[in-house]
């Protein structure tokens, strides 16, 4: 039984960046021995076990074959006799395909540390084409701030597009395809990961509006997410399970846009009621940073102020036939100010 720390970490590591965390494979052990050990067994499709103290996850060393559609059509091997080199030459990219053992020693068959040097991203086998969520962790690995620099190779190119003309990307589930795109929200360098999905036409099934990438000015998912839609003139997409926070920013800026100067008083009633400003009031200042709220940003911020003053609790002795007119009348006793 042999142990090497494997993947992103050891790739950071020879970056000079620290890994967030370690990913280990087991080469020449069995379930039964992990489990012997004190390893809690996790994997659904194969074997992953959480270490008893450290709570990091191990793996055996595995080949697989594919079966099916989809990033789950696969069949796993894991016996005692899967060599390390074997269980590495199923990884997706060379620079992940990069382990280490127990003394510190590096293990890099697929020349690994050279595209690291290079700054070149290379699928390490034509195994790559059989799972199409690599297509999508490829251009995600462009929005890592120490590896925005990279370039794809010409044949990891040619595989993808061959991946996104197979028909491979349209059998992923809708919620492994957002998974991806909220892992890319997060970054720092959101913009990168959408250009690369249009660069390499992986969008189309899932996100068909999208040819506009940019979504950096904000640093909160939900604000990029919205910044996106604006930017692909809504609906960017309509079978992704977004979450409802992010769809409210979303509904939130298509109705802070209309606000201006220009728009009838009496569309401006509606439009305040209907984004309820007390209530959306901290989310609206989020929303404010996006580029095309620019012009009216200081006059959204003055109504705002003006309309979270109004009192409503005298409401409450109104007929209910007469309460929305009454509150109309309050809302343009408000936004006359603006008008005037």
């Amino acid at each position: 039984m042999k142990i090497y720390k494997v993947g992103g970490a050891i790739r950071d590591s020879l970056l000079g960046k620290a890994p967030n965390d370690s990913d280990w494979v087991v080469v020449g052990s069995s379930p039964e021995e992990m489990m012997d050990k004190g390893f809690k067994p996790i994997g659904k499709d194969f074997p992953v076990f959480l270490h008893p103290k450290t709570n990091e996850e191990y793996a055996l060393a595995r080949t697989e074959k594919k079966t099916g559609y989809g990033y789950k059509g696969f069949n796993f091997f894991f016996g005692k006799e899967v060599t390390l080199e074997q269980d590495l030459s199923r990884r997706d990219l060379t620079i992940n395909a990069i382990a280490q053992d127990k003394h510190g020693n590096i293990i890099d068959p697929f020349d690994g540390r050279g595209d690291l040097t290079r700054k070149v991203f290379r699928h390490v086998s034509n195994a790559f084409i059989e799972d199409p969520l690599r297509s999508l962790r490829l251009a995600r690995f462009h929005s890592y701030e120490h590896l925005e620099q990279f370039t794809i190779s010409e044949d990891t190119k040619k595989i993808v597009k061959k991946i996104a003309n197979s028909g491979e990307i349209e059998k992923l589930s809708s919620d492994r395809f957002w998974s991806e795109i909220y892992k890319a929200l997060l970054s720092k360098n959101s913009t990168a990961f959408f250009k690369q999905m249009i660069s390499l036409d992986i969008y189309k099934f899932f996100m068909p509006n999208l040819s506009n990438p940019n979504c950096g000015i904000a640093d909160a998912p939900d604000i990029k997410w919205a910044e996106l839609q604006h930017n692909n003139n809504f609906p960017l997409s309509n079978v992704l399970p977004v979450p409802n926070n992010f769809t409210h920013a979303v509904n939130l800026l298509g109705l802070l846009k209309k606000i201006t100067k220009d728009v009838d008083i009496g569309d401006l009633n509606k439009i305040i009621q209907e984004i309820n400003m007390s209530r959306n009031k901290d989310l609206i200042n989020r929303l404010l940073v996006v580029e095309c709220l620019t012009d009216s940003k200081n006059l959204i911020k003055e109504i705002m102020a003006n309309v979270c003053e109004i009192d409503f609790s005298n409401l409450k002795d109104i007929e209910p036939g007469k309460i929305q007119e009454k509150k109309d009348n309050m809302y343009n006793e408000i936004l006359m100010r603006f008008y005037e």
